[in-house]
């Protein structure tokens, strides 16, 4: 199931375009503020953004430059009545992979999500380590064919570990392999650590072990 987050204002559309795009068998978070697409973008982890140009404190382009400068890979799709030029030019520019004017009909929406969703898995690099596969693409990390919750900061910080199993990462390499602008602290990574451990144990996965070696950092290991 392809996870969207869908930023719109309007409380009529998102609501119609949430019932659709949940009736084609999509999971959707709809918000209607930038604040609150930063929230759900930090703390989930979505396969598409159905963006709005005109919204309230910003515009679709500058919440779409911004994801774009923080190294964001998403599919982004601009969903906007504003069909001049500029504004489609605009769209491109600040890092949109699609841009549709409204009004669209539900089929050709569709269509085009599905175009979108589509590509990351074409190109999906893949990781194996043991029991281990993770989607770079898709941002998926399956255990014995099960697949782990990761929110993305957790996911991105796995991914480093398996690119380097069996070697101790300080928190610094943690930090800057994660490529934010934010201001992390050590002790938000030991927090990040924390809660992937504990997803693993949720699901009773012990062969697969997060250690940490004092005073240096952490590594990835499977017990066989």
């Amino acid at each position: 199931m392809s996870r969207i987050l869908l930023l719109e204002d309007d409380p009529i559309l998102g609501k119609a375009l949430l019932a659709y795009l949940q009736s084609a068998g999509h999971a959707v978070t709809l918000v209607s503020h930038p604040l609150q697409a930063r929230e759900a973008e930090a703390d989930g982890q979505f396969d598409l953004l159905l963006l709005d140009v005109n919204l309230p404190d910003g515009s679709g382009f500058d919440f779409c430059g911004e994801m774009r400068e923080k190294g964001s890979r998403l599919p982004i799709i601009m969903l906007t009545a504003r069909s001049d030029e500029d504004s489609v030019v605009t769209g491109f520019e600040s890092g949109a992979n699609d841009y549709i004017r409204k009004p669209v009909s539900n089929r050709e929406l569709l269509a085009r999500v599905q175009t979108h969703l589509n590509e990351p898995m074409k190109r999906d690099e893949q990781i194996r380590f043991g029991p281990i596969l993770v989607l770079i693409g898709q941002r998926k990390v399956l255990i014995d064919g099960r697949e782990i919750d990761f929110n993305r900061r957790e996911f991105d910080i796995f991914s480093q570990l398996i690119r380097n199993p069996g070697i101790v990462l300080s928190r610094e390499q943690v930090i800057a392999a994660l490529n934010s602008g934010d201001n992390i602290l050590d002790r938000t990574i030991d927090s990040h650590f924390s809660h992937i451990r504990s997803k693993l144990k949720k699901l009773n996965i012990s062969h697969v072990q997060i250690r940490s070696v004092y005073g240096v950092g952490y590594k990835l290991e499977v017990l066989t």
